[in-house]
């Protein structure tokens, strides 16, 4: 589906989302229709090549054990729109977890470009036998475009998550961006987007943490940072984001990745009430991680329990990013290369 149809079926729901159709109702899907129409010509065609692979071996001569990263999701993940693979996000984290945690890295990736929730479970399938330490997850603009009902969402991803924290691994999640953001949709269609990808954003925390998992917001990604300087941190399309925008991503994704994987430098593990970090109760938490960009929740506990009678206890964090550290191409291994189909292209997809 293009982004036109996606943001038609989206102001479609909106507008006629209340069972009858008021006069109000069809003038507002009339001008979104318009709006889809205008954001399609700004966003153009999709490339046909699928993104640079960044499956392989990252920071050659470090000292083991290694670090094994499945990377799953759409096209965030996939680095839609990077020229070099040094500039997707999975060749930036992969290099970072290399150099700050002074080992070496095996990174597989198993986004694929259009890829919805209702797809991380085949992602999953094929992740588990690499027996990864830890599964980085970038999903949930497609859901927004393509009018998935939030409850339909968060529960595949939680189902996913389940399967990972069942088999040992790790679990971060980079919550749904705000679609609200982007430079091509223009009100109202903009504050439909908004108020969707944060109600997916808000249930996506909540179940992640409650099946074992941690989450990190990404309205940072297309949010204030990408707003103030959109010729930098957006690519051509204006949807996608940019080299600089992915090295945005991945400076996000760091800190939260060496937390999941319990390789942070002394120091960094402490929590810091000056900064707004804490324990909450895990709604509160998680509405407050939607509205403040960068967030990172994780399950805890208080007094030897896990929960408290407003519900599961998370750890709040802000986590202080790394100076970005540059990309690298990985090192391929004939028996462990990546499979090149995992990042295959789908028209017109997030």
């Amino acid at each position: 589906m293009g982004k036109a149809a996606a943001a038609r079926k989206l102001a479609g729901a909106a507008a006629f989302g209340g069972g009858g159709v008021s006069a109000l109702g069809a003038a507002l899907y009339g001008v979104m229709r318009v709006e889809a129409k205008l954001a399609r010509k700004t966003i153009g065609e999709p490339r046909d090549e699928p993104p640079p692979d960044a499956t392989g071996w990252y920071g050659r001569g470090r000292p083991g054990p290694a670090v094994k990263v499945a990377l799953l999701g759409d096209s965030s993940a996939a680095g839609y729109g990077a020229e070099r693979v040094e500039e997707t996000p999975g060749a930036l984290l992969a290099s970072g977890v290399a150099e700050r945690a002074h080992r070496r890295v095996y990174l597989r990736s198993f986004a694929v470009v259009g890829a919805k929730s209702s797809d991380l479970d085949e992602q999953i399938t094929r992740a588990l036998p690499i027996e990864p330490d830890v599964a980085v997850i970038l999903v949930g603009a497609n859901d927004v475009t393509h009018t998935v009902l939030p409850s339909h969402s968060v529960r595949h991803l939680a189902e996913g998550v389940r399967r990972l924290r069942e088999a040992g691994v790790a679990v971060l999640v980079g919550t749904c961006p705000d679609l609200g953001t982007l430079k091509p949709i223009a009100p109202p269609l903009k504050q439909v987007a908004r108020a969707w990808s944060r109600r997916l954003a808000a249930g996506q925390t909540i179940a992640v943490v409650e099946e074992g998992g941690r989450t990190v917001s990404l309205a940072s990604i297309l949010g204030p940072e990408f707003a103030a300087a959109p010729a930098l941190l957006f690519g051509p399309d204006q949807f996608h984001p940019s080299a600089q925008g992915y090295r945005s991503l991945a400076s996000v994704l760091l800190p939260s990745t060496l937390a999941a994987l319990g390789l942070l430098a002394v120091g960094d593990t402490d929590v810091e009430p000056y900064r707004g970090e804490g324990v909450l109760p895990i709604t509160a938490a998680a509405l407050q991680a939607v509205n403040t960009p960068g967030t990172e929740l994780g399950g805890t506990e208080v007094g030897g329990n896990r929960r408290g009678v407003r519900g599961l206890w998370v750890e709040l964090r802000h986590r202080r990013r790394h100076p970005s550290t540059d990309g690298t191409a990985p090192e391929q291994a004939d028996d462990e290369a990546g499979d090149q189909s995992a990042t295959q292209t789908e028209p017109a997809q997030t």
